[in-house]
């Protein structure tokens, strides 16, 4: 009769389960995770069985493994556990001030950006994006900059299982003038959201990183496209700036 594993046994196991499902490019198979890590597939089974159970994991329709939206709230503490939000409320609140804009903050989580922190200007025509809300990461400014950062082969796998689904006219349908954008964009630092998502808003966006440079969000400042100004782009990532240097 083979052994029941030990708690400290399980908790390796979910360690590499999870490790692998974040170093692929795309969800993937029972098989391809067992194969991996090297587990059984009956007991890979049971452990993505329980990490499903608690978020960290999801499956989607074809039955392939991805990693859950708990890693979302997770993602957003780093080091020394700072949470993110926290950090970057009062830099979100102080450019606000100075543009009259909104102000975004968001995670990445597979193929989407999430909101999970937003400020807004008090008057009535204004951009507001809701917490919780998603987006494909090819039609946001911060998405795009992240699709840079992941590399050519996450690029070309995205926009295969996506199909680069158009938003609006303005949006991109072709993997080299995603491509361009992307990589032009992270060589300038900055990236912008010319109505890609929607008809009349404009983005301004900076990626975040962590003490080690790894990419845990994106800073970025919505408006009305004809109120948009390129001398806002400086503001911008002199506060994503401040958010790093307050979370590293």
């Amino acid at each position: 009769m083979p052994k029941t594993p030990t708690s400290i046994q399980v908790i390796d196991r979910a360690s590499q389960l999870l490790d692998s499902i974040g170093a692929l490019d795309k969800p993937a198979s029972l098989k391809v995770l067992a194969a991996d890590t090297g587990l059984h597939p009956s007991t890979a089974f049971r452990i993505l069985a329980a990490l499903i159970g608690v978020g960290l994991v999801e499956r989607d329709t074809a039955g392939h493994y991805m990693l859950g939206r708990r890693i979302v709230q997770l993602a957003g503490r780093v080091t020394r556990g700072v949470d993110i939000r926290q950090e970057a409320l009062p830099v979100m609140q102080a450019l606000r001030d100075q543009v009259g804009e909104t102000v975004n903050l968001t995670v990445r989580e597979g193929d989407e950006v999430i909101y999970i922190e937003r400020v807004t200007p008090q008057r009535m025509m204004r951009v507001e994006q809701v917490i919780g809300s998603r987006a494909p990461l090819h039609v946001t400014a911060v998405g795009k900059l992240m699709l840079a950062d992941l590399g050519d082969a996450f690029l070309r796998a995205y926009v295969a299982r996506t199909g680069l689904p158009a938003f609006t006219a303005h949006t991109h349908q072709t993997l080299e003038a995603l491509r361009n954008e992307a990589y032009a964009a992270a060589k300038a630092g900055f990236a912008l959201d010319n109505e890609e998502a929607e008809e009349g808003v404009g983005c301004i966006g900076v990626l975040i990183r962590d003490g080690r440079g790894a990419v845990i969000g994106g800073l970025s400042l919505s408006a009305p496209i004809e109120r948009r100004r390129d001398a806002w782009i400086a503001l911008v990532r002199q506060a994503g700036e401040a958010i790093q240097a307050r979370v590293s």
